[in-house]
């Protein structure tokens, strides 16, 4: 399991279940009856565990943060479910976590602010703390680097393939940007680095696809995306379902 659930049923607290807490617990002021409103959900059951609306709204904004928007609602729900899928698998071969500093390194790509009071700022408009950043880093850079570790050694990229991207891919972007095109040999290297990207990007897809289809996966009907993702920063995205970290 990703990690251990006290959740083993439909679990929805609302301000009403506050009230009640209210009632209760001298002292306590209960909000008005028609402040109710969902505070978390389960959106989707894998297997044994759950993942849940608070998951969905904290990736949502730390796209915000690092991306400028989110992805729409659906996409975060299933990318949620495909880091679940590569956490157990990483979990059970015992893959070592990132070092603190390769942590350190990833934060300091992201937190470009003019000021610390800045970042912050931005974090509380969004609605997640540094602690949180930091844990979702973590974790991405240890996702990414088992798929890299999983299929980097099957993935083949020959000269002729490097070649084929010079000339057809890389070579006219350059010339319709009006930018100086660099010896074949200058950038074969980051060719093929690239190219062996693409070709884990492809095995991890067709991965997930195959294990999904083995596994119980059961997807919560969407009450409303607007929950998850603010009107103002949702949209479609064309990145994969694994962000890009550094390695």
């Amino acid at each position: 399991m990703r990690r251990s659930r006290t959740v083993t049923g439909p679990f929805t607290v609302t301000v009403a279940i506050l009230c009640l807490l209210a009632a209760m617990w001298p002292g306590c002021v209960a909000p008005p009856a028609h402040a109710q409103q969902v505070v978390d959900r389960i959106v989707a059951k894998i297997e044994d565990d759950v993942i849940l609306l608070s998951e969905v709204r904290e990736l949502a904004a730390y796209q915000q943060l690092v991306e400028g928007r989110a992805e729409p609602y659906a996409k975060l729900v299933n990318e949620l479910i495909e880091q679940w899928m590569v956490n157990n698998e990483a979990m059970e071969a015992r893959y070592p976590r990132p070092a603190e500093a390769d942590i350190d390194r990833e934060i300091a790509k992201i937190n470009k602010f003019p000021s610390p009071e800045a970042y912050n700022q931005r974090l509380m408009e969004l609605g997640i703390t540094p602690q949180a950043v930091r844990r979702i880093v973590r974790q991405q850079i240890y996702l990414a680097r088992y798929l890299d570790y999983k299929f980097r050694p099957i993935v083949r990229v020959d000269d002729a393939a490097i070649e084929a991207y010079y000339k057809e891919q890389l070579t006219p972007q350059l010339e319709a940007q009006h930018q100086p095109v660099p010896p074949l040999a200058d950038v074969m290297e980051k060719i093929r680095e690239l190219l062996i990207q693409q070709g884990i990007d492809a095995r991890a897809a067709t991965w997930f696809d195959e294990t999904k289809s083995r596994m119980t996966i059961e997807i919560e009907p969407e009450h409303d995306a607007a929950e998850a993702v603010p009107a103002a920063s949702a949209g479609s995205s064309d990145k994969p379902g694994m962000p890009s970290v550094a390695k």
